[in-house]
């Protein structure tokens, strides 16, 4: 190999590192950005807006902020579980219980974002949701299952204040989606104690 040849392929590579970290610095504070107009449109809807678009142009909007301490989580919940609405947070299912309401809510999220901390959920840990009213909703994790995709009847009324919390698994995935669900469920205090007594971890 020429000096020539050798010193072209070092400029190649060279000015190929500096485009590549360029881009991910474009991803990186495109995400921030966002966060910061997903939070300022949260903040409008705890004033008492309805439907505010983080951006012109987004197709959703957040309905409630998820809250879980123990592992410093905290996350805008948006309406809609569309590909688009999932790239920015957790969506909220439209067809189950509004947030805070005295049945099943369903959330889904992705498993390597903002539903990643699902995994090192346990049993018994707390989770909070914020409605726009300003009510802090707290749930007590109950049952954590894996479940096939066509296990729909997670996402069903049950009666009862509960969150559902639904992710792909497993979270160690290569390729995107499959067919298995890691799904949590928590119930909203007070707990009937009968119903909380023994958790369960089920795969199915």
């Amino acid at each position: 190999m020429t000096t020539r040849v050798r010193n072209v392929l070092v400029v190649t590579f060279v000015v190929a590192g500096i485009l590549s970290l360029g881009e991910g610095t474009r991803i990186y504070l495109k995400a921030i950005l966002a966060q910061i107009l997903l939070q300022n449109a949260w903040s409008q809807t705890r004033s008492g807006e309805t439907n505010v678009k983080p951006w012109p142009w987004a197709e959703m909007y957040p309905v409630a902020r998820l809250q879980v301490p123990a592992h410093d989580e905290d996350i805008i919940v948006l309406a809609g579980t569309t590909g688009k609405s999932l790239a920015f947070g957790p969506g909220y299912a439209l067809s189950s219980a509004s947030p805070g309401d005295a049945d099943n809510m369903v959330i889904a999220g992705h498993r390597d974002t903002h539903f990643a901390f699902l995994e090192r959920l346990e049993m018994g840990e707390t989770v909070f949701l914020e409605t726009p009213d300003g009510a802090r909703h707290r749930y007590l994790v109950t049952q954590i299952d894996i479940l096939h995709q066509s296990k729909t009847s997670v996402m069903e009324p049950t009666g009862k204040k509960q969150l559902t919390l639904i992710t792909c698994y497993p979270f160690d995935a290569i390729t995107p989606g499959g067919p298995m669900r890691y799904v949590i469920r928590a119930l909203g205090e007070p707990v009937d104690k009968a119903e909380s007594k023994v958790p369960v971890r089920n795969v199915g």
